[in-house]
């Protein structure tokens, strides 16, 4: 019998004691032998199923020699960083779906992990259900990734999904969004674009082998985006999405960033609606690939967390392909990149063309939108001074 424990009893915690009892039989004839949850830590016990599991006390998971893989969701970094470094010092796998911490301190803990020849594995804190940490490090081993670029957050794509179906304001979408559940009473970290942010370090510290600070990549989300943006945006044929998009630049540096995008609605990733996420990678080899499905929820997120305790069981003795260099050099201002923008302009065409010379009208009606040739977002912010501008964004092109 393999003992495992939990700590943090919230949506992802329930959905892992779930899938473990649920799918036991497929568990037991992969590993060999029986997965069960000794151990649930709580902050307060309540009543149901696992209520004989619950313990308050960090030191039964901690010094129990029994459970040998310690699943992670308390979330944050206070509680959840402390417990998941002494478990990796007592000589346990842990596994999380914590985006916040693999996020700051996952480099870190994984050092520990692998002098302590244990694992700590995340696949679930990126993509939910979507398998793409495992496919970045081990089936596109070969290539050299060149971008990272995704839909990676389920609340701010409904809400989107909401304002071009229906033509509902950010603020209704936003109500209806919390309503069915997919946002939080406080949604902050989704529609600033905080959760994506996280989520693109992680991709990126991945792809590119080296960590990026957090607090050095720009997040903006989608508060202040305007329903009118949306509506011309449709009309021309590109459709408007919150991507995180982590890039290796051509002198050899890298940037990463999350902002609202116009995307060309043949690009696939255009398509992705409601509160499903897709990631996008493009290796030197391979070209694009795309990762899509439910990038949240209890049982998806809780399939991805199960999977890696199944894999530190099976793991001979330790992932080895997973990490990355702590040294943060070389990330360079996302301002610097290259691309068309989208402009909302209180002023006329001719505004327009003595601000970025070449233009592609796409909107004339008392305000101006069009879209520019490739320039960076430094120029564009410089050249953009000359106007009156009521909405600007990226354009991903391709």
């Amino acid at each position: 019998m393999i003992q495992i424990a939990i700590m943090g009893l919230g949506t992802v915690g329930t959905g892992v004691a779930k899938v473990v009892a649920e799918n036991r039989r497929q568990i037991e004839r992969k590993l060999g032998e029986p997965l069960e949850v000794k151990t649930i830590l709580v902050r307060r016990f309540k009543d149901g199923p696992c209520r004989q599991l619950m313990t308050d006390n960090f030191e039964k998971i901690e010094k129990d020699g029994d459970i040998r893989v310690v699943v992670e969701t308390i979330g944050g970094v206070g509680a959840a960083y402390e417990y998941t470094r002494r478990c990796l010092e007592a000589g346990k796998h842990v596994v999380t779906a914590n985006k916040q911490l693999v996020a700051e301190h996952g480099c870190e803990l994984l050092e520990l992990a692998r002098r302590k020849n244990v694992n700590y594995l995340f696949e679930a804190s990126v993509g939910g259900g979507i398998p793409i940490l495992h496919p970045l490090t081990q089936c596109m081993a070969a290539n050299r990734i060149d971008e990272v670029y995704g839909i990676l957050n389920g609340t701010t794509n409904y809400i989107l999904t909401r304002m071009v179906r229906t033509g509902a304001f950010f603020s209704d979408a936003l109500r209806e969004a919390q309503a069915k559940g997919y946002a939080e009473a406080d949604p902050t970290a989704d529609v600033q674009g905080i959760d994506a942010g996280r989520k693109i370090c992680i991709l990126a510290d991945l792809a590119f082998g080296q960590q990026i600070d957090p607090d050095a990549v720009p997040m903006e989300g989608i508060a202040k985006l305007s329903l009118r943006d949306v509506k011309i945006a449709k009309r021309a044929g590109y459709r408007v999405k919150l991507l995180g998009r982590a890039v290796r630049l051509p002198g050899g540096g890298r940037t990463a960033y999350v902002a609202p995008h116009l995307i060309p609605e043949e690009n696939p990733i255009a398509n992705v609606e409601d509160v499903f996420n897709a990631v996008m990678v493009r290796g030197n080899a391979t070209g694009e690939v795309m990762f899509y499905g439910r990038g949240a929820g209890e049982l998806p997120t809780a399939s991805a967390c199960v999977a890696d305790v199944m894999e530190c069981l099976q793991a001979s003795p330790r992932r080895e392909e997973i990490g990355w260099s702590p040294e943060t050099g070389g990330f360079e201002d996302p301002l610097e990149l290259k691309t068309r923008h989208y402009f909302r302009i209180e002023g006329s065409l001719t505004d327009a063309a003595m601000a970025f010379g070449q233009v592609e009208v796409l909107s004339e009606d008392g305000e101006t939108a069009f879209l520019t040739e490739p320039v960076s977002g430094l120029d564009a912010e410089r050249q953009s001074r000359l106007l009156n501008v009521l909405a600007c964004m990226r354009v991903l092109e391709g």
